[in-house]
Order: C-alpha cells, then sequence, then structure tokens
C-alpha cells in the first residue's frame, strides 16, 4: 500500500521534533549545570528544593539579625567599657579630693574635670551604631539623654530575632544601665561636682561609696552583654552547620551530574544528526513520485 508523502512528512516532522526537545533539554540540563530546571522535570523533587530554599532564605535573615544584634552588643560593650574606666578615674579623684591636704583651690579645679566625666559619660549614654541610639530602649531614632542625664527613651530593650521563637536582648533601656534606682550615676557625678566646688569632703567622701555600686553595676551589664554575645556565636555556629547541611542536601536534588549530562547530550546530538540525515534521503522527491 502506498503511504502518502503527507503522511510520512507529518510522522519525520513529529520525530524530529521530538529528538529536538530532548536535544534542548539536553543541552539546558548541561549549560544550567541542572537536573531540574522546569515543574516537569520532577515536581516531587522540585517542591522539595522550593522548601528548602525557602528555609535557607530565613536562615540567612537569622544571620543578619546576628550579625546587626554582635554590633549593637560590641559597641554596647565598648561604650560600658569605657564608661567604667572613667567612673575608676573618678574614684581614684575622689580619694584624692577626700584627704585634708588637699586645698579649695584644687578641688575647684577637680570640679572642673568631673564635669568633663559626667559630659563623656552622657556622650557615651548617647552611643549610636548606623544612627540609632543603642542606650533608648525601641525607641532608637531620638536621642535618650540630655545633658544633664535626663532620660527621654522607653523601658523596653530592643529585641532581635535569633530563631523560630528565640529572641535577644541586644539594645537596653538607658534609664535601667544609667539610672536604675539608688543608682543614678548622673546624679552621683552632679552632686560631686557640687561638692568639690563647694568644698564639702562629707559629700565626697559619700561619692567613693557610690561610685564603686555604679561601678559594680556596669560591671554586671557588660558580663551581661558577653554572655550574649557567646550566645548569639553559639547560635550563628549552629545555622551556619544547618545551612551547610541544607545546601548539600538541595544540591543532590536538583544539581545534575555534569559527566553524564554532557554524554547524553553528545548522544542526543548525535541522534538528532542521524535523524536529519535519514529524513533528508526519505523526503527526496523524484519524477518517479508523480508516475
Amino acid at each position: 500500500m502506498r503511504v502518502a508523502n503527507k503522511s510520512i512528512y507529518d510522522s519525520i516532522r513529529f520525530q524530529l521534533g521530538n529528538i529536538t526537545d530532548e536535544l534542548a533539554k539536553a543541552n539546558e540540563v548541561v549549560s544550567t549545570t541542572k537536573r531540574i530546571n522546569h515543574l516537569s522535570d520532577d515536581p516531587v523533587g522540585l517542591n522539595q528544593v522550593l522548601n528548602i530554599k525557602s528555609y535557607l532564605s530565613n536562615i540567612d535573615q537569622l544571620n543578619r539579625n546576628i550579625s546587626m544584634g554582635k554590633s549593637w552588643l560590641v559597641s554596647g560593650e565598648s561604650a560600658l567599657t569605657s564608661v567604667e574606666n572613667l567612673l575608676a578615674d573618678t574614684k581614684a579623684l575622689c580619694v584624692q579630693m577626700a584627704s585634708a591636704t588637699v586645698g579649695s583651690d584644687q578641688r575647684s579645679s577637680a570640679a572642673l574635670n568631673v564635669q568633663n566625666i559626667l559630659d563623656e559619660i552622657v556622650s557615651l549614654a548617647n552611643t549610636q551604631i548606623n544612627g540609632r541610639y543603642i542606650f533608648a530602649g525601641t525607641d532608637t531614632g531620638d536621642t535618650p539623654f540630655d545633658s544633664n542625664g535626663t532620660y527621654s527613651g522607653n523601658n523596653h530593650a530592643l529585641t532581635i530575632k535569633t530563631g523560630k521563637d528565640a529572641t535577644v536582648e541586644v539594645g537596653n533601656d538607658g534609664e535601667a544601665v544609667f539610672k536604675s534606682t539608688g543608682n543614678d550615676i548622673f546624679q552621683t557625678l552632679t552632686d560631686l561636682v557640687a561638692a568639690l566646688q563647694a568644698n564639702d569632703i562629707g559629700v565626697i567622701q559619700a561619692a567613693i561609696t557610690n561610685l564603686d555600686n555604679h561601678s559594680n553595676h556596669i560591671q554586671s551589664k557588660i558580663s551581661d552583654m558577653g554572655s550574649k554575645m557567646l550566645r548569639m556565636e553559639m547560635k550563628q555556629n549552629i545555622l551556619q552547620d544547618v545551612r551547610l547541611a541544607n545546601t548539600e542536601r538541595m544540591s543532590n536534588l536538583e544539581d545534575a551530574d555534569i559527566a553524564d549530562a554532557i554524554m547524553v547530550l553528545k548522544a542526543k546530538e548525535v541522534a538528532y544528526q542521524a535523524a536529519l540525515t535519514a529524513s533528508s534521503r526519505v523526503l527526496k522527491v523524484s519524477l518517479v513520485d508523480y508516475v
């Protein structure tokens, strides 16, 4: 039975189309190095890959949070360490000024030093990182302390998310740090300035105990920041391990074996060329076809 030329043509075109699609797919696998490029390649595998990518995105966000939190803690620790050193200097000055051998002129001069220390501690209490105040509670956009040490922030420490249900305080309630009950650093220094100017040895001696209390309080805050830093570094290490494991799992799901992919591509190219050669021979039309 004679087969119509159109039927032969349609069959050849269909076969060439299939081989062309397979060649294009093999070429895409080699060029992207991915086994899964479309939903039709592996619906179940693609769904798993998308879930892993979403999870990795969450891990990246947590890592960004932790990096920000660590920079806040470092800045806070540095500021409070400077405050502690200034308090130690002030205490040493008080011990000297409390001596009966010191005159009023020397105490008046020392008052200027203490005022400078007070101004410096106010400046440290207004420490910023990237334009945000770290001792202002969550009200990080406004200056928390005025020149007299009056606090205008809030009493809610800024927190960051370090896990699904885990947060860490990285900012500070400035009032709890510098003006906690019975432990107002600014008031102690202000009173000390006045006592030095008034040549009041009794108040100067009392300031020594207050300065010790302030130092102990600041040291506890520094220690707390150090503990939080260690906690976040441990969390960051865990997240890095989890990210590595999930990245490897995603790679196993979607990455192609390049050696095998190249062999498949070469085979498809050979098949395609052979199909073209065979088709060109079949589709040759001579005058006999029309007799």
